[in-house]
């Protein structure tokens, strides 16, 4: 259960961090977050912590865990 929790949350993370990070960019346009700096920063943050979500469950694939 924690496989799939880790696996979705990443992805949607990743997904929210990119479209925010675009639109702190200002690529997309027609939102209140267009264009702030801001966004662009905690696209970033969210967009790494989703990698960081992906990455460990690719470093847990190979681990036999007991119990």
């Amino acid at each position: 259960m924690l496989f799939w929790s880790k696996l979705i949350g990443g992805i949607v993370l990743v997904l929210v961090g990119v479209f925010w990070m675009l639109q702190g960019l200002n690529v997309i346009q027609g939102y209140l977050m267009s264009g702030q700096t801001t966004f662009f920063v905690v696209g970033v943050v969210v967009a790494l912590v989703g990698a960081w979500l992906l990455w460990s469950v690719r470093a847990d694939r190979g681990k036999v865990h007991v119990g």
